[in-house]
């Protein structure tokens, strides 16, 4: 018979490394494992490998609750965070429960037995699991294939096209005209980090254009603070004052977007030459945190085009050329490397299928309940990220209210808990409220939010962390059902 676990994480990311700790603190009887398709942890911090990948966060609140970012840098760079995140797992023990090259293929939820059936490819071969519960931990983007839009005459470019999400370890581009086309937190990640290792002039081509925002890599108070406090207590303050700020700023901007939106266009102003169109490149038409606002550690964005190393062209491609892009304007734009920085493929559970009693599930058909449960399907919980804050953030709420639901299970003797299906006066709500491309192509395949609790989503960690830690674990739209007297052979 296929081996047994309580639990089953999927993902061996940030997500999953907060399901894992929690689960040992809160429900240390609990039998688990992480299954991670990849070679090694981190998700996407092992996954992205351009040049400059950083957190496009403070790393006080992407760092774990449990485990503080006690340094004076705001910012941190990919190799630094996949070393948080190994040192994590091993000082907690968690490496130990990693299973490496596992990808779950599909998961089959069975009424008659309650527990989940996984398929998981391994090698090249196919196994068997079963679990209790399933955390879904695998993020929502495809690793498999990136977004590129069709480019007529791409076949035409003398030289290579990248997309960030498949950057080759030995491309070498040092003193070569590179285009860049996007205007999302890689392309702002991008631009800088290929001017500082040698290229030779970098553009960053764009349709329209999007709020780039600042950020000190170094923060003066967090440093004042780490010297005059204990490291738990100066990780706390500073953990919570930029809590406190994420949601400040944020509120600011959907409450009077004019304000922020000539204040962002401002600061871009004082850091430009003079004379530069701030109003044409970086003056979107929708309002501040329509879309995730990019960051620009020390403005290095804005220092890489005040040095003539780098220039952004907002126009329209018509096609590849032979020696660069033709512009809808008319104009060439010469360039020997074209990175395509164009998104994502949204893709949850990591392509796995979901199914209950052999009946496939479309998670369209379900609505998130505290955007964690879906409805209608027993004993599984997912995270998804703020997308207005830092992730982690949420993978920690989430880890924390998956473990007071398996306990309250275990004290009243439940084995199965579905979210029932909202009331009609409850109406659909997008589950990610971005405009940005990548999320307006997936509205179709995700989950709904809905208008009223426990089905809608705020965005708002704050007031996430004081209805979520305050409500009850049994209400009217969870059905506990079973008991434990069942066999768990």
């Amino acid at each position: 018979m296929p081996e047994h676990l309580d639990i089953v994480v999927v993902g061996a990311g940030i997500s999953g490394i907060s399901a894992a700790w929690h689960l040992q603190r809160h429900c240390p009887s609990k039998s688990y494992a992480i299954l991670e398709r990849r070679a090694d942890l981190g998700g996407t911090w092992d996954l992205f490998r351009y040049p400059g990948i950083r957190s496009d966060s403070d790393m006080f609140t992407f760092a774990f609750r449990f485990n503080p970012w006690t340094a004076d840098t705001t910012i941190a760079d990919g190799a630094t965070i996949k070393d948080y995140l190994r040192e994590t797992v091993s000082e907690h023990g968690i490496d130990e429960r990693i299973r490496y090259g596992h990808r779950l293929v599909a998961a089959d939820w069975s009424d008659a037995d309650a527990r989940w059936r996984l398929t998981i490819e391994r090698n090249g071969a196919t196994t068997e699991l079963s679990c209790g519960f399933l955390i879904a931990c695998s993020g929502y983007y495809d690793y498999d294939e990136a977004y590129t839009p069709e480019f007529p005459g791409a076949e035409d470019f003398a030289g290579p096209i990248i997309h960030p999400q498949h950057w080759p370890e030995d491309l070498d581009y040092v003193g070569k005209k590179i285009a860049v086309i996007g205007s999302g937190a890689t392309a702002v990640t991008l631009v800088p980090a290929l001017v500082e290792s040698g290229a030779g002039h970098v553009t960053m081509v764009q349709r329209s254009p999007g709020y780039i925002g600042l950020l000190r890599s170094v923060d003066p108070v967090a440093r004042r603070l780490n010297r005059l406090l204990p490291a738990r207590a100066a990780a706390a303050a500073n953990r919570w004052g930029y809590i406190v700020g994420q949601v400040g700023v944020y509120q600011v901007s959907r409450r009077f977007p004019n304000f922020m939106r000539k204040a962002l266009m401002a600061m871009a102003r004082r850091r430009l030459p003079e004379g530069f169109d701030v109003a044409k490149h970086f003056g979107p038409s929708y309002q501040p945190w329509d879309q995730r606002l990019c960051l620009a550690p020390d403005g290095d964005f804005f220092a890489a085009i005040s040095a003539g190393a780098a220039d952004v062209v907002t126009d329209e491609i018509e096609a590849f050329t032979r020696s660069g892009i033709r512009l809808r304007s008319g104009d060439e734009l010469p360039a020997e490397m074209i990175v395509t920085a164009t998104g994502l493929n949204l893709r949850l559970f990591g392509g796995a299928e979901i199914r209950r009693n052999g009946v496939p599930i479309s998670p369209r058909d379900t609505v998130a309940y505290q955007g964690m449960m879906l409805s209608g399907v027993p004993n599984m919980a997912f995270t998804v990220g703020y997308s207005n804050a830092s992730w982690t953030l949420k993978a920690d709420l989430v880890s924390e209210s998956v473990c007071r639901v398996l306990n309250y299970m275990d004290a009243q003797g439940f084995d199965t808990v579905v979210p029932r299906e909202p009331g009609a006066h409850v109406q659909d709500r997008p589950l990610v409220k971005q405009v940005s491309g990548y999320v307006q192509r997936a509205l179709g395949h995700l989950p709904r939010a809905g208008s009223h609790r426990p089905w809608r989503l705020y965005d708002n960690y704050l007031l996430d962390s004081a209805l979520i830690r305050r409500a009850k674990v049994e209400d009217d739209h969870l059905l506990f059902t079973g008991r434990l007297s069942k066999s768990t052979d």
